[in-house]
């Protein structure tokens, strides 16, 4: 029996989750600022992404308080809990979250938290994996909390770059958990990446728009240089790279 490779759509926007309905993606991760590395989206974002889901694709929501790292305070956790009750409320199919202890280690509580915020739907652990000193151990400690499936670019900027160690949380996860990678996924990469026994594909197909006749009005740093969305043609591009996809 053939397997179906799943694809995730990182999109910040209704107009992504319909480029994600027309490639065909299983999910899509909700999110701001994906320059950052993605934040948690408002409300706003989060309601009129859902209603243009439709009978599209599911709606993972990312639960993220603050850029930088992984280790989050008494008051960032206590958002991050709300902000994924939130999401549930809403509608959302699932949320996205991870919390690193001081060490750099999957916090367990922290992690627990969120999931039981969750109310037994699909929690991911997103790329806080890649940052742990030993992504299979981390891997083995969200499939021990119940986590539904990791979002991993084994431990390396690009996915391309880690595809031995996603073999090695392929390996490890036993069909218990599910293993998508993300992170610089591209056409040349992503059938590459879909031979590594993964289950899921995660990419952004993303580029940046800058002000009409390509003049910036200042620059990123001051918060009104160019944004990022999700480019159709990209997204297609993608999908089309991938062997047996349904065109």
């Amino acid at each position: 029996m053939t397997r179906t490779l799943a694809l995730e759509l990182a999109v910040q926007d209704p107009a992504g989750v319909r480029i994600a309905a027309e490639i065909g993606a299983a999910r899509v991760e909700l999110a701001t600022a994906l320059a950052l590395g993605g934040l948690t989206p408002s409300p706003g974002t989060v309601e009129l992404a859902l209603a243009a889901a439709a009978d599209g694709p599911e709606v993972h929501v990312l639960i993220r308080p603050r850029a930088g790292d992984f280790h989050y305070d008494a008051d960032e956790l206590a958002v991050a809990e709300r902000d994924v009750r939130h999401a549930i409320a809403a509608g959302a199919a699932g949320v996205v979250i991870g919390v690193l202890d001081a060490a750099g280690r999957l916090d367990r509580e922290a992690v627990a938290r969120l999931r039981d915020a969750a109310g037994g739907a699909p929690v991911t652990l997103h790329r806080a994996i890649d940052v742990t000193a030993d992504p299979v151990a981390t891997l083995r400690t969200a499939r021990e909390l119940g986590l539904r499936r990791v979002l991993t670019s084994g431990g390396a900027s690009a996915a391309i770059d880690g595809i031995d160690t996603l073999r090695a949380l392929v390996a490890a996860a036993e069909g218990a958990i599910e293993v998508m990678a993300g992170s610089g996924v591209d056409v040349a990469s992503a059938p590459v990446l879909a031979e590594t026994g993964i289950d899921a594909l995660h990419f952004s197909a993303k580029r940046t728009v800058v002000a009409e006749g390509g003049v910036r009005m200042g620059s990123a740093s001051d918060g009104v240089g160019g944004y990022e969305v999700t480019d159709r043609d990209i997204a297609v591009a993608i999908r089309d790279a991938l062997p047996g996809r349904d065109r």
